[in-house]
């Protein structure tokens, strides 16, 4: 009987430390709560331009799986706004799992990007933004072997509808950046 406790003990233990908030966690949380936008892309969804893609294009493309987008727009809600941007800097900064890979401004928008794993073998990459002008931001890309600077090369021969894919209510955002 002894041993059954030390046991159970040991597991709750394991369990407990193990309960470290992701950004995968986080979007699943928010996604249906009121104020914020989400979207789940498969690659299927996303279409490359062929024609005109390099082979190493190709290839980044087919290295991703999936891309995840949650939004909590800008709309005087200081509160709010303040509050989601410090619960996702919080995961980022704090989890050993998220590796800052670069900070930037762009268009008045604070960007950061962090992936998850190393640096020959990435599985996500987080693009992480905010400003009172659009709100906060997260992309959540999801494959294997994935490198970010052949995934921003990529952006520039992807090809996306919107209208088919119900992202009009990001146009807001994708307008302003």
């Amino acid at each position: 009987m002894k041993k059954v406790v030390i046991i159970l003990s040991v597991l709750a233990i394991f369990v407990s430390c193990n309960q470290q908030k992701t950004i995968q966690t986080y979007i699943v949380e928010k996604q249906d709560k009121p104020g914020f936008m989400s979207v789940d892309l498969p690659m299927s969804l996303i279409q490359l331009n062929t024609d005109k893609a390099p082979l190493d294009v190709k290839n980044t493309y087919e290295s991703i799986k999936k891309v995840n987008v949650l939004g909590l727009p800008y709309l005087n809600n200081d509160e709010a706004y303040e509050k989601e941007k410090k619960t996702i800097s919080l995961i980022l900064n704090d989890s050993p799992l998220y590796k800052k890979l670069m900070k930037m401004d762009m268009n008045g928008m604070r960007v950061a990007i962090y992936y998850n794993g190393v640096a020959t073998d990435i599985n996500e990459v987080i693009v992480f933004g905010y400003s009172k002008k659009t709100g906060v931001g997260l992309a959540r890309v999801t494959g294997k072997n994935m490198n970010p600077s052949k995934i921003l090369k990529m952006v520039e021969y992807l090809r996306v509808d919107s209208t088919k894919l119900g992202l009009q209510q990001f146009k807001q955002v994708f307008d302003s950046i």
